[in-house]
């Protein structure tokens, strides 16, 4: 039953208006002016709004206007005994749903009133149908850091406060940053994102603000920059940490002024972005090193939020295993499969150092190389064969012991064929290390950029496999 809000003055016009869409069967309340109506609309969940314009204590415009602020999907109906082309065109530019003179006519009226409920109701299917493609993973876990995390984000999110997200790659930054963005008034404008690490710093302030045409020798055309983009929604500015010094002052006086300017041009352009900002780096240690800005630190820093790594939160892994179970069986079409109860304390066991991105992939990894139930055997077996670090066993007493790594040496034919393996596995690891940041990677480990590019296409490695 659609619940609906009455705010006139008159008492007779509200009780006529209450006698006709009780009768239609619509729940419905009333009250004589505007401060109380908005109160009403802040305290209660109403499908419709029926409103005067010409009110002592509050204008019905002024109402109307406010209405939107409080809930922007609420449909309202103007009624006005003046009415006139220019007062229904202005209510219209306003948001009101129609426009009714006084005396209504009833027919008119309830047609009106369904067509306004069957436009509330589209809104707001469309929305769930948006957040379900959307496909905002769930956070889940129920240690105290994880549960900590979503308590900050539903108290966080409301606002436009800045956030800084810290934590090791893998961990589950992005995540955090997507259910900031989902949950706060933003919601229906975009997200923008930028990995600062994987563009390079020579078109980092391009990419952010923009540029002009013939800027420099590629400027062929206008280009806007993320900042733009995102007006009205989110900028989520990843890996923050390996910005240039140059982007970091632009970054840090868009905070301050919410203006850019893009690169070549001399216009100063207005932005509406919240900026959420996550890395993996120590940033106050960035700072003592003079990598790092202090005042843009402080800027970006109103509300921290600290990504513990899995290893931190194993009581977690169960129920991380469980929901990768399900959605790789699901995309794969066959039934999903079970982890025994050995298997389970195994995978908890694992050192975890690529977090719960390596866990997704060793969850796929079992599901493809084990039989219907994965055992403790299988995750020795099959987990991580190739890791370079040594596996992790809990000893009777709790603590944490390690064992030898598990390469099943019998699967190379000969000497080249485990050169090549050990080869695209430490690359792999290196880039993913780096975020991909290719050139960072080729400096780590001193090797030309254009041969670690071959490198890449020759052991078909891509980003997130």
């Amino acid at each position: 039953m659609a619940k609906i809000l009455i705010i006139d003055d008159e008492r007779a016009i509200r009780n006529t208006l209450r006698e006709i869409l009780e009768y239609e069967d619509y729940e419905v309340e009333d009250v004589d002016n505007g401060i109380d109506g908005l109160q009403m609309i802040r305290n209660n969940s109403y499908d419709l709004v029926l409103c005067d314009i010409k009110m002592n204590r509050m204008d019905g415009m002024e109402v109307l206007t406010e209405g939107l602020t409080i809930k922007p999907d609420l449909p309202f109906i103007m009624i006005s005994g003046h009415g006139t082309v220019e007062t229904a065109v202005e209510a219209s530019k306003k948001g009101a749903f129609d426009f009714i003179s006084k005396p209504p006519d009833l027919n008119r009226l309830l047609i009106t009133v369904r067509n306004a409920l069957d436009r509330g109701s589209l809104v707001t299917e469309a929305k769930t149908l948006k957040r379900k493609v959307s496909k905002v993973r769930p956070i889940l876990g129920n240690s105290q850091a994880i549960v900590k995390i979503k308590e900050t984000i539903d108290r966080v999110a409301p606002t436009d406060a800045r956030v800084l997200i810290t934590g090791a790659n893998g961990s589950g930054k992005e995540l955090v940053a997507r259910w900031l963005h989902e949950k706060s008034n933003r919601a229906n404008a975009p997200i923008i994102e930028v990995n600062c690490a994987a563009i390079p710093s020579e078109l980092i302030e391009s990419e952010l603000f923009g540029h002009e045409k013939g800027s420099f020798t590629s400027a062929v055309k206008q280009r806007i920059g993320k900042f733009e983009s995102a007006s009205g929604g989110t900028l989520f500015l990843d890996e923050i940490g390996d910005m240039s010094h140059s982007a970091q002052a632009k970054v840090l006086r868009a905070l301050q002024e919410s203006k850019i300017t893009r690169v070549g041009g001399e216009k100063e352009i207005e932005v509406d972005v919240r900026v959420v900002a996550a890395t993996n780096k120590d940033l106050l240690r960035e700072i003592e090193l003079g990598n790092f800005r202090m005042d843009l630190y402080h800027r970006l820093s109103v509300i921290l939020i600290h990504v513990p790594p899995l290893g931190e939160r194993r009581e977690d892994i169960p129920l991380l295993t469980q929901s990768f179970l399900e959605e790789i069986c699901s995309e794969y079409g066959m039934p999903v499969k079970k982890v025994s109860e050995a298997g389970m304390e195994a995978l908890k066991a694992l050192p975890w150092t690529g977090n719960i991105r390596e866990l997704r992939n060793m969850v796929e990894r079992l599901i493809i190389l084990s039989d219907k139930v994965i055992t403790d055997g299988d995750v020795k077996a099959f987990a991580n064969p190739s890791a370079p670090v040594t596996a992790a066993t809990i000893g009777s007493g709790g603590e944490i012991t390690a064992t030898a790594p598990q390469t099943d040496f019998d699967q190379f034919k000969n000497f080249q064929e485990y050169k090549d393996h050990a080869e695209r596995e430490y690359i792999k690891f290196k880039l993913e290390k780096n975020n991909w940041n290719v050139s960072k990677t080729a400096d780590d480990i001193d090797i030309q950029r254009s041969h670690l590019y071959s490198k890449i296409e020759k052991y078909g490695l891509k980003r997130g496999e």
